[in-house]
């Protein structure tokens, strides 16, 4: 059988747009315009600010290469992804996959670089973009846990495999060149738990779409990656998740044992992409079904904040133990705080949402939150569950009157189309550096995508005098 690379590569190049089922092409805009997004508010941002102040002192006077979004400075194509990247990470409006990997932060990027590189239309930067999400989710699905048990971070390990997949695709490179690309982001992968741990800040999906860039410049060039680098016996699985044979130490679902061979299996036909979820609330992802799925009780029913006496909610107990149970920096079941778990089920409660335009970086000390939020989260129960989906929590809500009403989540509650990530978007608009109006055209491009002669029109678009 052919090595995993190889079967992916295979897939990769004979990929077409005519390929892609309509909602495919759907998730792909709408994670695109959810990636700008963050890009325009990270961009505001220390971190953002820092990314481009880095990249442009380094790279001052490239020639050719990349843009930087919203700055509009020219600098080399690495260091693009890089900056945009960061500037989406800083910006707080991620997609999700599986808890602990946020995709677009270093796909979009990735796939923007190649596009205006090749001058790709828009049906060729989303196909790209759909192969990019379907091998790095393919890739991560069974493996995160384990991964991250081992003091990795699974967003940044599987990060580059991704934007890799999504440039090669969009730069039309060979089968050859596709399966040295894979193979070397093996290579290139990296990510560690201990910084952020320690005090430090995480370098994340930022070096892992610059690494991306450099696979695939090296594959273009005919650098050869091997062939079993993945599964091999000193390959990627060994190294990163302990094991070639798909044991593991953690998993979602309590499951001990994965199959390599399930990550090829039904390519093109069965789209893992699709379980991408949009986290519209800068804060842990698993924070944003507690939001929803309670508001939506409390308005099935009628319940007020005054009519509760307290909440319970049953999770699963991944969610409880941040980043990983081997190494928890944060037990959700034991704090009421803002910012945690509780905190942000009784905002469902007492608000019926919650921010959109409140941004990652807000120090929660400053914040002037209704005392009832502060009262209630006090009052609610955070149960760990290992038969819980992601993502799905059971929300109980007791009331006074010694009623109780229960609302159980499907995990796909933040999985919508793209004119509802569109209208939720909106919420962001406040916080933007450009005019609403040009926001309204960023979403229109994405809407109509396909139509583009050129998909580098969206970072023209993120300028603050966007070139037509």
């Amino acid at each position: 059988m052919a090595s995993l690379s190889r079967q992916l590569a295979q897939w990769v190049v004979g990929l077409r747009y005519e390929d892609l089922p309509a909602e495919v092409v759907d998730r792909a805009k709408g994670v695109t315009l959810h990636c700008l997004a963050s890009v325009l508010l990270g961009s505001q941002a220390a971190g953002g600010r820092q990314a481009v102040k880095l990249i442009t002192e380094e790279e001052a006077g490239v020639r050719s290469g990349a843009t930087i979004m919203v700055d509009g400075a020219r600098v080399t194509r690495g260091g693009a992804a890089f900056a945009n990247s960061e500037m989406a990470f800083a910006g707080g409006k991620w997609d999700t996959f599986r808890m602990l990997t946020h995709p677009g932060t270093s796909i979009v990027p990735g796939a923007l670089v190649a596009a205006e590189t090749a001058g790709a239309s828009g049906r060729a930067f989303i196909t790209g973009l759909a192969a990019g999400y379907e091998v790095m989710e393919r890739m991560a699905a069974d493996f995160i846990p384990t991964v991250m048990s081992r003091g990795f971070h699974a967003g940044p390990v599987f990060g580059i495999f991704g934007p890799a997949v999504a440039a090669a695709k969009i730069l039309r490179l060979d089968e050859e060149q596709v399966n040295s690309a894979i193979a070397l982001c093996a290579s290139l992968a990296a990510g560690n738990l201990e910084g952020a741990r320690s005090g430090g800040r995480a370098l994340r999906e930022g070096a892992a779409v610059r690494n991306a860039m450099l696979a695939v410049a090296l594959a273009r060039q005919g650098h050869a990656g091997g062939e079993t680098v993945l599964e091999g016996e000193a390959g990627f699985y060994h190294a990163y998740a302990g094991n070639n044979q798909g044991r593991l130490t953690y998993s979602f679902t309590g499951d001990t044992r994965a199959s390599l061979d399930r990550i090829t299996a039904g390519l093109g036909k069965e789209w893992i992409f699709l379980e991408t979820l949009y986290r519209i609330y800068s804060t842990a992802g698993y924070n944003i079904a507690h939001i929803d799925v309670t508001a939506a009780l409390c308005a099935e029913h009628e319940i007020r904040y005054e009519d509760v006496e307290r909440v319970e909610a049953v999770v699963n107990w991944l969610e409880t133990q941040y980043p990983s149970p081997a190494f928890p920096s944060r037990r959700e079941d034991q704090v009421h705080r803002p910012g945690s778990t509780s905190y942000h089920t009784a905002y469902g409660v007492v608000k019926r949402g919650f921010p959109v335009s409140r941004g990652p970086q807000v120090d929660l000390s400053t914040v002037s939150d209704p005392p009832e939020v502060l009262d209630l989260m006090r009052r609610v129960t955070i149960i760990p569950s290992h038969t819980m989906p992601l993502f799905a929590p059971r929300i109980t809500i007791f009331t006074k009157n010694g009623k109780r009403h229960t609302k159980q989540a499907t995990g796909r509650e933040f999985s919508w189309d793209f004119e509802e990530e569109a209208r939720r978007i909106l919420g962001v608009v406040p916080g933007l550096p450009i005019p609403a109006a040009q926001f309204e055209e960023i979403i229109a491009a994405c809407r109509g995508l396909e139509r583009e002669e050129r998909a580098d029109r969206l970072i023209r678009l993120t300028l603050s005098s966007p070139k037509k």
